[in-house]
């Protein structure tokens, strides 16, 4: 749109420029999926500014809803059942455009999919076998390169059961297969990758934790998965274990390699055996979705996640977006749940300014019930303060 009548907004470099505006906000965990959090703020924009052009972009890191953003963006959606993390079937997604696939690990191996709370039971015995038959499916739709998002897990496996899907053997001293689980590593004593399914794969994990010691896989995760101390101790041997048997039967030695102790391990596995390299996911997961081309000629971006915390300045999705932004001189606001990051902070990693839930509703409980209308009110404050317009909603 062109003219004297198009809709404008100030430009933080202190001129005009005409545009669209691309909403790119993360989930509200426990709330709201991002493609949810983008209709509610697309809403409340178009409620103010009618005749705004608007892009739709919900991103993800990576972790949950990653597979839900790369839909938005133009990938197409297949779901398959596979092993849970307990080894019952679930319903799974996973996306693909052309050759390349996008898999979610906590769509099969993640917390969500346990059928009961974590327990030391589940931490000990959770399997990311039901990831492997993701990458199987996917290789047999025609996938050449596999981006692989790590995060939600429910396992400490060290990635056994997603190798184990792609056609590998873990041995004990009897020849016999182990069982599902990280408990199992300690009898780990032969690998056999003859008949392993190879897939090129590139890891989107913020994670940099090695595989083992008091920064890897099981002291760092264990307890969110329900491992007591001494269970922690018995994922650490077994993952020990397995580093060991892998630098001797396969001759790769990572399991210092940042991201080795993502997903409880199953980032270990991807580089050992896959040859994975790690990126940043919201990184990858921008580029996957043009985000650049998309933000050619824009006005403003608006992104967000639940809560703008000091969590937030290390690799998370609206930082992402918000240094790419800046890339192209785009300024960027953010939305929230709530926030506690000061100014200089937002402004530090490229965010004009951030809009909470909680400067609306102080209750949280009240704010998370509320989300969506306390969203598309939020979002009319932003078109009257970065749109030229005033903001009545």
């Amino acid at each position: 749109m062109s003219g004297p009548d198009a809709p404008r907004s100030k430009d933080v470099r202190g001129g005009w420029r005409d545009g669209h505006c691309v909403v790119a906000p993360d989930k509200f965990k426990g709330s709201l999926t991002a493609p949810q959090v983008a209709a509610h703020i697309v809403t409340g924009l178009r409620r103010v500014r009618p005749d705004l052009p608007v892009v739709s972009m919900p991103v993800a890191d990576g972790g949950d809803g990653t597979v839900d953003a790369v839909v938005e963006s133009g990938f197409v959606r297949f779901q398959t059942s596979v092993a849970g993390p307990l080894g019952l079937p679930v319903a799974a997604s996973f996306a693909m455009r052309g050759e390349a696939a996008v898999i979610e690990l906590a769509e099969a191996s993640g917390l969500r999919r346990l059928p009961i709370r974590p327990t030391f039971q589940t931490a000990m015995t959770a399997t990311s076998y039901g990831t492997g038959e993701l990458i199987r499916a996917a290789a047999t739709r025609g996938a050449r390169q596999v981006v692989l998002g790590l995060g939600g897990s429910a396992c400490t496996d060290g990635g056994v059961g997603m190798m184990s899907a792609l056609g590998v053997r873990f041995l004990d001293d009897h020849g016999r297969e182990l069982p599902p689980g990280g408990a199992a590593l300690s009898r780990l004593a032969r690998i056999d990758a003859s008949e392993m399914l190879q897939v090129p794969v590139i890891v989107a994990s913020d994670v940099d934790n090695p595989l083992l010691g008091p920064r890897g896989a099981a002291h760092i995760y264990g307890p969110q998965k329900g491992a007591r101390s001494s269970d922690i101790d018995e994922l650490e041997w077994g993952l020990a274990r397995l580093a060991s048997i892998v630098e001797r039967d396969l001759g790769a030695d990572v399991a210092d390699r940042p991201g080795a102790g993502a997903a409880g391990g199953v980032g270990y596995a991807a580089l050992a055996f896959l040859g994975a390299t790690v990126r940043p996911g919201i990184e990858l997961i921008l580029e996957l979705m043009s985000f650049t081309e998309q933000i050619e000629g824009a006005r403003l971006v608006i992104t967000g996640e639940g809560s703008l915390d000091p969590q937030t300045l290390h690799g998370k999705a609206p930082v992402g977006v918000a240094r790419a932004a800046a890339g192209a001189t785009v300024p960027v606001v953010a939305v929230a749940g709530q926030r506690s990051l000061t100014g200089e902070q937002l402004r530090r990693a490229h965010i004009e300014q951030a809009y909470a839930l909680t400067d609306l509703e102080p209750d949280p409980e009240v704010c998370m019930a509320n989300a969506g209308p306390l969203l598309e009110r939020l979002a009319g404050e932003i078109a009257g303060a970065w749109l030229g317009a005033s903001a009545h909603a």
